[in-house]
């Protein structure tokens, strides 16, 4: 077969996490839909080749995906997804009937409308366990009911197993059409760093990269002033730690790397705007042990032999606004900066977030690291049986506006009611005396 681009569609999209694993995959995710238009901002932002359609997936068809993007009438190769949902068996009602579980219906609807040849449905690891399971048995005969096979048993799959310095454990549910042949799992290719117990599967495996691997030649923050107003700088780099590092900074072509190279300044030190920490907090910070959590704030201070912590996003501002622990340096007493963060979630260094850490924060935490999005996908290459050449022309990242945009801005920009997301309130941290 020719070099021609499988076609994916992303749906819950957020910052784009599953969109770059599948375009490193090989594929061509021509359209993305996410309902939150500052996530609608940096999706474009970093896919400036393809479209955000800034809506919620209940108010739109498979028709309209197609009409908004590039697909038109062509195949779609697979819709994948993390629909947020809560899982919740009710008494005398089937939890796929739930009204708060409708969101999972609605990504059903669309793999359908879509005549999608697979997809790939990524949720939190709860929905696996005690009653949660009965949902995804129910979700399971659904997609069965509408002609659609399901890769049985399914797994839960840990990103620290796939090359990512980060225990993330997430459920994956893959499915094709009747006339197809499924794909498998992908089998882990790295053992989680200092991990205490290994299951005999992992022994023999590498160890993942290390937190030193992942952020240790990113410059030092403190050296740089512009850093405390806005969240990006020219830096000095230190010398690369390790394979992991040059991938992400783009040193060094990674064979098995099927996504667009993308032209940026690559002196520019971005997402890494500082936290403002009390004295207090410094001093403690200082006096916490490397893999040991903090006692008052009960952050975890990072080893950097070992791996990080699952990163997560917080509350949205419907719920409270609460910002999630962020992980302690480990050799610096502060919390890291959202760029660490994303060198821990698999990120390239050319991928940028919102300016602002609360949100920059909140978009990787509900992201699923685009290593671990890639392994699942090159499971779907293989089995598409599609040839496919790395691209070589640089796709410029230009719009920087975009990653600084305010809720009313992007709002505007994208023809949405702008309190389709509550507006955040900001709070004062007690524990931490600065604004969260």
């Amino acid at each position: 077969m020719g070099n021609q681009r499988p076609i994916a569609v992303d749906l819950f999209a957020g910052a784009g996490g599953m969109t770059l694993g599948f375009e490193q995959a090989g594929f061509d995710v021509l359209a993305a839909v996410e309902i939150d238009p500052i996530h609608c901002a940096t999706h474009e932002y970093n896919f400036p080749m393809w479209k955000v359609i800034c809506a919620s997936v209940t108010d739109i068809s498979g028709n309209d995906i197609r009409q908004q993007s590039d697909i038109g009438d062509r195949e779609v190769d697979v819709v994948f997804g993390g629909p947020p949902c809560q899982g919740f068996s009710l008494m005398g009602k089937r939890a796929f009937d739930d009204p708060r579980n409708e969101l999972v219906s609605h990504f059903m609807r669309l793999v359908i409308e879509l005549k999608a040849k697979y997809f790939v449905m990524e949720n939190v690891k709860g929905l696996t366990v005690g009653n949660h399971s009965q949902f995804v048995d129910e979700v399971i005969a659904n997609f069965e009911n509408h002609g659609y096979k399901i890769l049985k048993p399914y797994k839960v799959l840990n990103a620290s197993h796939f090359g990512v310095p980060q225990h993330r454990e997430r459920l994956f549910l893959v499915g094709c059409r009747q006339d197809l042949p499924l794909p498998s799992y992908p089998f882990p290719i790295t053992k989680p760093a200092k991990a205490k117990r290994i299951s005999k599967e992992l022994a023999n495996l590498p160890n993942s990269p290390t937190v030193s691997d992942a952020i240790a030649d990113l410059p030092d923050i403190s050296r740089y002033q512009e850093l405390q107003d806005h969240d990006w700088c020219i830096a000095e780099y230190r010398k690369p730690q390790s394979i992991y590092s040059e991938y992400l900074r783009g040193l060094q072509t990674e064979p098995s790397n099927l996504s667009y190279p993308r032209k940026y300044n690559p002196q520019l030190l971005t997402s890494s705007i500082s936290t403002a920490h009390c004295p207090t907090s410094i001093a403690r910070f200082s006096a916490t042990a490397n893999g040991e959590t903090e006692k008052i704030s009960r952050f975890l201070k990072l080893d950097p032999q070992g791996i990080c912590n699952t990163l997560r996003a917080g509350t949205p501002s419907n719920r409270g606004a609460f910002t999630a622990p962020r992980p302690i340096h480990p050799e610096q007493p502060r919390c890291i900066t959202v760029r660490e963060a994303a060198r821990l979630h698999s990120y390239p260094d050319w991928f940028r977030f919102h300016s602002t850490k609360w949100h920059g924060f909140r978009q990787i935490g509900n992201s699923v690291p685009p290593l671990l999005a890639r392994a699942v996908a090159h499971q779907l290459h293989t089995v598409l049986g599609i040839n496919i050449i790395q691209p070589q022309d640089p796709i410029p990242l230009e719009k920087d506006e975009l990653l600084r945009l305010k809720m009313l801005k992007a709002a505007e920009k994208y023809g949405v009611d702008s309190h389709v997301i509550e507006s955040r309130i900001k709070k004062v941290d007690l524990i931490n005396p600065t604004i969260v």
